[in-house]
């Protein structure tokens, strides 16, 4: 049966350095919260994902951390099905970041619109006088830019699956007739 086939993804796990990317990621396929910080360079991990019924065998790409001077490698727009952005909800700064590589993407990629979660990582610091942006402010900008949007914590496991299950969500919204496999293909890349 055609539902039976596995659906290949690729989602590039995105954001400020010390959000909590990798966090996410290990956390979601690893089960286990990593205290200590390592810088990462980049990691990609394979996951069988199971969505509406459908397994999806998903490569999810942990980059390493941007900044305002190396906001996003062209790599991270090309052959991507779907896009994690995170941010940590203790730092605006990373806010604006995962804004400023928004606009990247969109401009790599030539699309309106990408499918793609806005993640507010780190909402188990929230009862702290550390947060720093509002709930409402990360589900407005999402919303404005016809994106998912949730707040995570890595370290006690909350909506951590969910990420990944809206990434799909958002990847079957913009893919016609939910058969695509592949992403649109692109006019050069060099690697």
């Amino acid at each position: 049966m055609p539902g039976d086939i596995l659906k290949n993804r690729k989602i590039a796990v995105l954001g400020s350095r010390s959000v909590g990317k990798s966090s996410l990621v290990i956390q979601f396929i690893e089960n286990h919260f990593i205290e200590s910080y390592y810088p990462t360079i980049e990691s990609t991990f394979s996951k069988s994902i199971n969505y509406k019924g459908v397994e999806y065998n998903c490569d999810i790409i942990d980059t390493a951390g941007q900044d305002e001077f190396s906001i996003l490698n062209q790599k991270h727009a090309i052959g991507i099905h779907g896009y994690v952005l995170v941010y940590s909800v203790t730092s605006h700064k990373s806010f604006e970041i995962m804004r400023i590589i928004y606009d990247k993407i969109i401009e790599f990629t030539g699309q309106n619109a990408i499918p793609c979660v806005m993640v507010g990582a780190k909402m188990d610091l929230q009862q702290s006088k550390s947060r720093q942006v509002a709930s409402q402010e990360g589900e407005e900008f999402a919303k404005s830019h016809h994106a998912a949007w949730i707040e995570t914590s890595a370290k006690t496991n909350k909506n951590v699956a969910e990420v990944f299950q809206l990434v799909l969500g958002e990847i079957e919204k913009s893919t016609p007739n939910s058969k695509v496999a592949e992403p649109p293909a692109s006019k050069c890349c060099i690697m």
